[in-house]
């Protein structure tokens, strides 16, 4: 119902401006983030709870995970009515709105902004502009003049009284980490970080193996590439990165061995330059993006094991111990899969957040 307006990434957000602007981008084009206020806290719990059940029933669901739909119903009415917090010494039950951090409150919140917002999306969409939600934050892409959209928005925010809107519009919008400007008709996107950003990462001397360092590398200057649309913020953006590594104890030639390895693996065969940077950018938005292979926990088994230096060749050993003792016994029809434990030495135990 919803698959073609709610994004989870900012790389989401990128295809779709790139599609919307070549057609629709003009210089007055605006930019509107507005902000749901309270989203989990506000939503009422016993409509929250109907319209998952409504949702439910658009999907035609008779039943989810061996669980019947009137079960599911009672038992996400049961939770959200029994809510209870302490406060200065007493405790209190939540009568309005989910726990935060709770999925249930998150579902709840998604289902009930879903049938908020229909009227709002044909609304947007018959007048050729763009929406897009995030959880709680809205993306809107218009050719409106700023008095009409701030009327509209106006008019919004009597749809229902649980839910407050506050907008922030212009030629520049932040949207959850992407920068986005309008620049004479022209779309530029960068990387946004929020002010309170701060470069840490996976430290490179922390215990953990070598592949989780690589992937930290490969990701962010893979995120940069996708998001940057000009050579020059892609530079910018590449040598942060690379600053940001060196504060987490990142070598130079380790940094650079995985750019190498991501532009490799993108077959970038040259060296990037202004002249052939948005071709081969283009090449890196249109890859096919590999789906989620979902797990049969009916033939899947999982081994954690504790992973320190001298554990590291451990994986290559156990599967081919697994296939050498189990290769023609049935029992190989199930695949192992191999999860790690940090060690509990003193660094970790002084770092340990609550």
């Amino acid at each position: 119902m919803a698959s073609n307006t709610i994004v989870t990434s900012g790389f989401q957000l990128v295809k779709q401006l790139q599609e919307w602007s070549k057609n629709n981008m003009r210089q007055e084009s605006l930019f509107c983030t507005v902000d749901v206020a309270d989203l989990y806290t506000m939503a009422p719990q016993t409509e929250g709870v109907l319209s998952l059940k409504k949702m439910l029933d658009y999907l035609r669901l008779k039943q989810v995970g061996g669980l019947k739909i009137e079960t599911i119903i009672r038992l996400s009415r049961f939770v959200m009515q029994n809510n209870y917090f302490p406060y200065d010494g007493q405790f209190y039950h939540q009568v309005r709105g989910g726990a935060m951090g709770s999925p249930l409150t998150l579902t709840i919140a998604n289902c009930y902004m879903i049938f908020y917002e229909r009227p709002i999306i044909k609304q947007i969409n018959n007048s050729g502009g763009l929406y897009f939600r995030y959880t709680d934050d809205i993306f809107l892409a218009t050719n409106w003049p700023p008095r009409h959209l701030l009327k509209q928005i106006d008019r919004w925010n009597h749809f229902d009284e649980n839910i407050k809107l506050s907008e922030n519009m212009g030629s520049i919008a932040d949207f959850p980490d992407l920068h986005i400007e309008n620049r004479a008709g022209q779309l530029y996107t960068t990387i946004y970080q929020k002010p309170s950003y701060e470069p840490y990462y996976l430290p490179f001397n922390s215990i953990h193996p070598l592949h989780m360092k690589k992937n930290v590398v490969f990701t962010m200057l893979f995120r940069a590439i996708r998001y940057c649309s000009t050579f020059q913020h892609y530079l910018d953006e590449r040598e942060k990165l690379r600053m940001a590594l060196l504060l987490n104890k990142y070598p130079n030639k380790f940094t650079d061995e995985q750019f190498n390895n991501l532009l490799s693996k993108l077959n970038i065969i040259q060296p990037l330059t202004c002249n052939n940077y948005a071709n081969y950018r283009q090449k890196v938005i249109d890859f096919p993006i590999k789906e989620k292979i979902s797990v049969d926990y009916g033939k899947t088994i999982f081994v954690h094991f504790t992973y320190c230096s001298s554990m590291r060749t451990f994986p290559i050993k156990f599967h081919a111990l697994w296939n050498k003792y189990f290769g023609e016994s049935p029992i190989n029809e199930v695949l192992p899969i191999l999860g790690i434990r940090n060690a509990k030495n003193l660094q970790r135990q002084l770092i340990y957040t609550r």
